[in-house]
């Protein structure tokens, strides 16, 4: 097997061939994902089912770390078009938790994919986050549900909160901290605190003391 250096930077699928062979690798790497876990998995056999060659998958895949953080980031593309922005009348607020809460019993379905993804994507945050294919990231999603169309720094700041910690709830839920019920109420909660000022005004005065 050829050598390989983990921190260059992935190549970017451009053609629709290329796009294609892209998918097939992410749902191979899926399927190994929730089968066996991070540490088992094999690069070389996630090539074979997905029928590329095994320096095609590394060209856009360096390492583990890197294939099941765009795993993860391909989840919430696709969460990200099956959602519904908030109705009117509707907290910005629940509208979020709502979908965070739905993405989190899906990804649960299948908890060793779950661990994966996530470990790997905390891995790529402690270290430089490859540059990975365009896909949605998860502050859009979260914008887009709470109908927030020109975010500023305060809102995105909020959205990164957010996100962290829904992370952690996953976390804990999969390692048996907290039961399902718990981190869905936990995620609501968050969410309430969080982002009860997103997409309002941030320059009202700040509390007497």
């Amino acid at each position: 097997m050829p050598r390989v250096a983990e921190n260059r930077a992935p190549a970017m699928p451009s053609s629709p061939a290329q796009r294609e062979r892209y998918r097939r690798i992410l749902r191979a790497a899926a399927d190994h994902g929730a089968e066996h876990g991070l540490d088992r998995i094999q690069m070389l056999d996630v090539a074979r089912d997905a029928g590329v060659a095994i320096a095609t998958l590394y060209r856009y895949f360096p390492s583990k770390t890197i294939l099941f953080t765009a795993l993860l980031h391909s989840q919430v593309e696709q969460l990200d078009r099956i959602s519904v922005p908030v109705e009117p009348g509707q907290d910005p607020a629940e509208a979020v938790a709502r979908v965070l809460v739905a993405a989190a019993r899906r990804l649960l379905e299948r908890p060793r994919l779950a661990q994966a993804m996530l470990q790997s994507n905390n891995a790529t945050v402690a270290g430089e986050s490859p540059n990975l294919a365009p896909t949605v990231e998860f502050a859009d999603l979260v914008l887009r549900v709470a109908g927030v169309a020109e975010p500023g720094d305060h809102d995105r700041r909020l959205v990164r909160l957010i996100e962290q910690t829904w992370y952690g709830v996953l976390t804990s839920q999969l390692n048996g901290h907290i039961t399902a019920e718990e981190a869905e109420a936990d995620t609501v909660l968050a969410c309430r605190l969080l982002l009860a000022d997103l997409g309002r005004p941030t320059d009202r005065p700040g509390p007497a003391g």
